[in-house]
């Protein structure tokens, strides 16, 4: 199978850089095509502007989205974008790798690649400064799949990808060679189980859980624990685990 990984880490030599390699390793000696995107390397252009469109009137107001459309269809994306959309329909897996801090630049792969996205499977691999309980349900940073929604069901999800649960290592900044380890053992389990592993329940907004056209949960769907994202998520219990 075919995986695509978006790293987004200014050092190759981080601990990051660490982990990408063992996902790397990890997946190429299952016998899987690996191709990766090192956001920073390429000095990758995050921000949407004009100069994306460089077919657009100088004259006109540009409409990003509008905008997007016309340049998919007419061919005239620029050639990183192009490049990077061969590289999503090409794949069968995509990954987005990312320490906590890293937000912009790896959105910007898929912004304008929805349509290619259909029928692949996605996941996050993260890593954060605190611990694993500051990110729980009653934990001060929030649970991570809820700071992670945006990426797993705003970009991933509502693109048609299956997402899996979140791989992540924490206390990144004290780790031992020995929590290193054990992380990257951890890893390569996920890895062996990309195209087998059960992906989160989300619910899918025209399966009728939904009011249309206000796209609000409808009442009585609900689980009993579910509040918050996971209210969009048909299984609290498959969405949380990691």
């Amino acid at each position: 199978m075919k995986v695509f990984i978006v790293f987004a880490h200014p050092e190759p030599q981080s601990l990051n850089g660490s982990l990408l390699k063992v996902a790397v390793e990890e997946l190429e000696s299952q016998g899987h095509e690996v191709k990766v995107s090192d956001l920073y390397a390429m000095k990758w252009k995050s921000q949407v502007d004009r100069e994306d469109f460089p077919q657009h009137p100088a004259d006109e107001r540009l409409r990003v989205t509008k905008a997007s459309a016309v340049a998919t269809y007419s061919g005239t994306l620029t050639d990183d974008v192009r490049q990077e959309q061969e590289k999503l329909k090409w794949a069968d897996f995509v990954i987005f790798q990312f320490p906590l801090w890293c937000t912009a630049r790896r959105t910007g792969v898929i912004d304008m690649e929805k349509e290619f996205c259909l029928e692949k499977r996605a996941m996050v691999v993260v890593t954060l400064g605190g611990w694993k309980e500051h990110y729980s349900a009653r934990g001060i940073g929030g649970p991570l799949e809820d700071l992670l929604f945006p990426v797993t069901h705003g970009t991933f999800y509502y693109t048609g990808m299956e997402v899996l649960p979140s791989f992540a290592m924490y206390r990144t900044d004290r780790a031992t060679d020995e929590q290193f380890k054990e992380a990257a053992d951890e890893l390569r389990q996920r890895m062996k189980t990309l195209f087998t592993a059960k992906p989160i329940a989300f619910r899918r907004q025209n399966g009728g859980d939904y009011e249309i056209p206000a796209l609000t949960l409808k009442r009585g769907l609900e689980g009993p624990n579910a509040s918050g994202f996971s209210l969009h998520s048909r299984n609290v219990e498959d969405a949380t685990e990691s």
